[in-house]
């Protein structure tokens, strides 16, 4: 038996395991839309099955969030008036909590600014079209936290821990200096890293560099401390999807104490950010009493299975373990964060990157941990591809992770899709969760009670 199969056969394994506990299920083969099963694992093992539930079972204890991003304005637009940012937020409250969503995951920090009062990040230019100008007199996460709240639900704030710019056609000087004199970048232009993009530039701040971890450190603290958030949440973006060259290479002659290669050393610039964050939230818990969690949403792939990497999934696509320098399958075991959402934007039908075997690999990750496993899930996608036109993919896959109590449950991208469906695949889908599924309130779980490890 080869590697691939013994994995197949752990993977599957675990599931009657599971199921056990709940007698209630029944499985299925899984068959796309023509009629023939599909493979468990694409072309990577194409001769096991989808087994999933016959029926989806209903949770009194489940964890549904939305993400609202506000980079680009994608999900919330431009305000000049306290009035009119009121309306939009409590309307999109209104709406999940008329859905039985249980949290909300806001951008509060898409572009090294802020959507909240800092002494460290300047006012988002998404938030009123300038950057640095405010709402005058109005504090808008506070008024964000304190509507959530009175909803009984909870508010992640949603930190992107790097990103200056995702792409420009300035460069590095012009765009820096068209940010507020507050901004950290402008401020520190050594600091921050260019790279190359499709013609372009992407602008991050330089991972490898102690005074950007730092920084980073202290504006989660700032917000931690200052804000009765439920939630620090770190989205998919550490070093850029593309790569960065040798951009850094500087930075690594002279920061690399531990001759590491330079892949081990941009793993370790992440792995000590994401440690250094977790520690400062645990210490900020612990002074104030309270109990904020520390998420992170990375890319779906930690690394492909091989007999190099026996830990790795019955996968064959980017791997964020060597594109964006991400170990997130450390962070799990090492517990530096309460909950994990990795983003599965894949159907079961994918031929690299299958949802059964990702939602598996990651359920059998997380156990025994205190972490907890919520699905980042993309109903965005329903109807905009060949392979997303069953209407059913995400309530299919709902009823799949309803095999695990690891996975204690899911987060969708993004709002705008769930208020106003782009086509009618994706209209269909979602009107079938909203009836079928989550056509009833859900308690969130409890959540991961920082890790002695931090």
């Amino acid at each position: 038996m080869n590697g691939i199969a013994r994995w197949t056969v752990l993977m599957m394994m675990s599931i009657p395991m599971v199921l056990s506990a709940a007698p209630r299920v029944e499985t299925m083969i899984y068959k796309d839309q023509a009629g023939k099963p599909v493979p468990y694992a694409g072309t990577v093992a194409p001769n096991s099955k989808v087994l999933i539930p016959t029926q989806y079972h209903p949770k009194n204890t489940e964890a549904r969030g939305a993400w609202v991003a506000t980079v680009q304005n994608i999900d919330f637009g431009k305000h000049r008036t306290a009035a009119s940012f009121k309306k939009q937020f409590t309307q999109i409250l209104d709406d999940l909590k008329s859905k039985n969503f249980n949290f909300i995951v806001f951008q509060v920090r898409p572009t090294n600014d802020a959507f909240y009062r800092s002494g460290l990040n300047p006012w988002s230019r998404f938030l009123t079209g300038e950057e640095g100008v405010e709402i005058k007199g109005f504090d808008p996460l506070a008024f964000m936290i304190e509507e959530t709240h009175k909803r009984g639900m909870q508010f992640h704030a949603w930190l992107n821990p790097y990103r200056v710019v995702g792409s420009t056609d300035q460069s590095k000087s012009a765009y820096l200096n068209s940010l507020s004199d507050k901004n950290f970048a402008r401020q520190n232009p050594h600091l921050v890293l260019d790279v190359p993009k499709n013609g372009q530039r992407t602008l991050i701040l330089n991972p490898g560099e102690p005074e950007v971890i730092k920084f980073v450190v202290d504006t989660v603290r700032e917000l931690a401390s200052n804000y009765d958030v439920d939630a620090i949440h770190f989205d998919d973006y550490f070093y850029p999807y593309g790569g960065v060259g040798n951009v850094d290479k500087d930075t690594y002659q002279r920061q690399n104490k531990r001759q590491q290669s330079i892949e081990d050393w941009r793993r370790e610039n992440v792995n000590t950010l994401i440690q250094s964050v977790s520690r400062a939230i645990a210490a900020n818990n612990r002074i104030n009493n309270k109990q904020v969690q520390f998420g992170i949403s990375p890319f779906g792939i930690w690394a492909n299975y091989s007999p190099e990497q026996k830990f790795g999934s019955l996968t064959r696509g980017s791997e964020a373990l060597n594109s964006q320098y991400a170990d997130t399958r450390r962070w799990v075991k090492e517990g530096w964060i309460d909950y994990i959402a990795p983003q599965l934007y894949w159907p079961f039908a994918h031929k690299v990157a299958a949802y059964a075997a990702l939602a598996d690999w990651w359920a059998y990750t997380v156990r025994g941990t205190n972490v907890n496993l919520y699905i980042g899930m993309a109903p965005y996608r329903l109807g905009e591809e060949s392979i997303w036109q069953n209407p059913m993919e995400i309530v299919d896959q709902l009823r799949y992770n309803g095999k695990y109590p690891e996975i204690k449950g899911e987060i969708f991208f993004s709002y705008r899709n769930i208020a106003n469906p782009g086509n009618a695949v994706m209209k269909k889908g979602l009107e079938q969760i909203w009836k079928n599924c989550w056509n009833q309130p859900a308690a969130l779980p409890a959540c991961g009670s920082f890790k002695p490890k931090r």
